[in-house]
């Protein structure tokens, strides 16, 4: 008898709905997962949710397991935990493992498509690893060594985390900047300093920008010191970035570098993959601070309307994590 699964899909931009799905037999080389949790990464996801993915980066924009086209209907997602329930590998028989996959109750991957969650690393805080992996990418990207003062702008997930792994580098003065004061808090947990826009500190050795607006992105290059680099991890769709470039750019000598997660950063490429680098990401999440991200739920049931409400207003929603065990 076939398996069915419910999966969430965009069925119209704006408009989220439940489908039901009839999963393949497993074979040869194949698990099925049965999900866990999975994680909302808003900045991307609510993008995607309103249509704004501009045509030319259909392809590039694709997640690895996403059904559909762009703008919809499309299933997307990419941050699934979930529990191997069957497969002919025996050693991944019930492991709990990390999927690059769009929300789904069920579904059936290839074995080499898994990882693993390390045994000291919660299954409700592994659906970080996606967005770790995006912020360890963009602090390869920044070139940071030992000392250098960094700035990052922006307090989602991958702001925050790319200010936790800066600030284990030694002596790295490392200051997180936000509109919202609710995520002073959330600094002081990562263990890193927390500025208002109107308070931030000049003269950073480097800037990582991830506030997704066009104002985070000018006070950046505020902010950064002569010659100093500013890297960008927004993802801005199809919205039009306005970026001053008629100011002190040119007198500062200032780089304005791009990082996005679909390239391993060029200074690891030749020794890493994509595999090394999740690997690496999946094992860093053993920090209980960083739970202090996840700081919304729901049913997956309840996807369609929360999805909505998300991309509408998020509030001070971090990571959103989708619970299908309830």
């Amino acid at each position: 008898m076939s398996l069915q699964s419910l999966a969430f899909w965009i069925a119209s931009p704006g408009r989220g709905e439940l489908r039901t799905e009839t999963l393949p037999a497993v074979a040869p080389g194949e698990v099925r997962i049965r999900a866990l949790y999975s994680g909302i990464s808003r900045g991307t996801e609510s993008l995607v949710f309103g249509g704004h993915v501009p045509p030319g980066e259909y392809e590039r924009m694709r997640a690895p397991f996403q059904a559909g086209q762009f703008p919809a209907p499309v299933k997307y997602g990419y941050a699934s935990v979930g529990q191997v329930e069957e497969g002919p590998a025996a050693e991944l028989l019930g492991q709990i493992v990390f999927c690059l996959h769009p929300h789904q109750q069920r579904y059936v991957v290839p074995a080499m498509a898994v990882h693993p969650v390390p045994a000291d690393v919660p299954a409700s805080r592994a659906i970080l690893a996606a967005n770790l992996e995006t912020a360890l990418n963009g602090v390869w990207d920044s070139g940071v060594g030992p000392g250098d003062r960094v700035c990052v702008i922006g307090a989602g997930s991958v702001g925050c985390l790319a200010a936790w792994l800066l600030a284990r580098i030694p002596g790295c003065d490392v200051e997180l900047v936000d509109l919202s004061p609710q995520r002073r808090e959330i600094a002081a947990r990562l263990g890193v300093r927390f500025a208002h826009p109107d308070s931030v500190q000049d003269g950073a050795d480097v800037v990582l920008h991830a506030s997704g607006t066009s104002e985070g992105l000018a006070l950046a290059m505020r902010v950064a010191a002569f010659e100093a680099t500013v890297v960008e991890l927004s993802w801005y769709g199809d919205r039009a970035v306005t970026v001053p470039l008629g100011q002190a750019f040119h007198s500062q000598r200032l780089t304005l570098k791009s990082s996005q997660v679909g390239s391993v950063a060029d200074s690891r490429r030749a020794r890493w993959s994509h595999s090394r680098r999740l690997q690496l990401a999946l094992s860093l999440l053993v920090a209980p601070e960083l739970d202090a991200l996840i700081n919304s739920e729901s049913r997956f049931e309840d996807l369609p309307w929360v999805m909505g409400e998300l991309s509408r207003s998020a509030g001070d929603v971090i990571m959103h994590r989708v619970n299908y065990e309830v």
